[in-house]
């Protein structure tokens, strides 16, 4: 099973509303797809979006990184001996985390389907269907309420809510709104992408806390490199703290268990750099009884699908935020994951299950 092929595509599809956070505002979905071909005749995909505020990777910096760096170094390799490959990989370029992830799970999705397998199953198959949550934009507390209130007459039971822009008063009041618009009985996890200060956090926290907002979690409440504030936070609340952007790799993960700056870990493949290490982080949070989120980008269905199986796989992963698809105009896979509202269900077939892409004047190696 020797690598034979390796082609890169642009792809941009345009997103129903606007998609806000303290980090940045989104209206299209730019994304590079990859193909990996192998010489018995199986194709791979995988995808990596741009997310220059988080991971630092651009589109031009992607399909560099594929095409003058990691295909060169993939080509004529044997996916039979795929730990040495994926070894390989992660250490072959400084960061460039989104781009090793595109082609991490494309591997992954031909060395299943050479199994026979879906990958999921070839990972662990601990669970057949999920469940996501719907993410509420950060705009003014009556539109983030009626917001809130569509997603739950569209069947979803647990809400993640942008916060962190502007005043902590704010941002309680954001909250204050949903609550009232949903009730208590719909689950409301916090993300404020890094935009509180550690006495901040432990303000608002606290605040919301005394009023009974019965918040499950809040995810990346300070800087990602504050792993002190971070602790601060986590040891001066009743509710449960996340870091996300603060882990992208393993060693990154040791040093928030070690310190114990969080209570759970959101796993992001284009932060880890695919499933190889994603497993990794995932299995060291398990060893002392933290559980684990698995989130995305603003990614299409085809990195989604990669994501899901994966998630789906461990037993220590009990959090899943998938619902980046439902917020594009148009589909650009056919096959992968299966939506019934809040329910994600797997194809039948192996591997990621995609069955063909659907671009339109897409790119392949920067050409028409």
């Amino acid at each position: 099973m020797i690598i034979d092929k390796i082609e890169t595509f642009r792809t941009a599809v345009p997103l129903n509303k606007p998609f806000k956070t303290a980090l940045r505002t989104v209206t299209v979905a730019e994304a590079i797809f990859v193909k990996v071909t192998c010489d018995n005749g199986i194709t791979g995909w995988g995808e990596a979006p741009p997310t220059l505020v988080i991971t630092g990777d651009s589109l031009a910096g992607i399909e560099a990184a594929i095409n003058e760096v990691i295909s060169p170094f993939l080509m004529k390799k044997s996916l039979l001996s795929f730990e040495s490959v994926f070894q390989g990989l992660k250490t072959l370029l400084v960061n460039n985390t989104s781009a090793k992830a595109a082609v991490d799970m494309a591997l992954y999705d031909c060395i299943s389907q050479n199994c026979g397998l879906p990958l999921y199953q070839f990972l662990g198959g601990f669970r057949n269907e999920i469940e996501t949550d719907f993410t509420v934009s950060v705009n003014s507390p009556e539109e983030m309420g009626e917001d809130a209130v569509d997603y739950v007459n569209k069947g979803f039971n647990v809400l993640k809510v942008k916060v962190g822009i502007g005043d902590i008063a704010n941002d309680i009041a954001r909250i204050r709104e949903i609550r009232k618009r949903v009730g208590n009985q719909i689950k409301i996890r916090l993300d404020a992408n890094q935009g509180w200060k550690p006495k901040d956090a432990v303000r608002a926290i606290r605040s919301m806390e005394d009023e009974g907002l019965e918040i499950e979690l809040v995810e990346q409440p300070v800087k990602a490199e504050d792993l002190d504030g971070l602790k601060q936070v986590t040891d001066s609340v009743d509710t449960l703290i996340m870091a996300d952007e603060s882990v992208f790799s393993p060693k990154q993960a040791f040093e928030v268990i070690r310190r114990r700056s969080a209570d759970l870990i959101n796993i992001k493949l284009m932060k880890s750099g695919g499933i190889y290490q994603a497993q990794m982080i995932n299995q060291m949070a398990e060893t002392v009884g933290m559980e684990c989120m698995v989130g995305s980008m603003i990614e299409t269905g085809l990195g989604i699908t990669a994501a899901a199986h994966f998630a789906a796989s461990k037993k220590n992963i009990t959090r899943y935020d998938f619902d980046a698809p439902l917020m594009h105009a148009k589909e650009v896979i056919a096959g992968g994951i299966k939506y019934n509202g809040r329910k994600i269900t797997f194809p039948e077939g192996t591997g990621l299950g995609i069955e063909k892409i659907l671009l339109e004047g897409g790119r392949i190696n920067g050409k028409q």
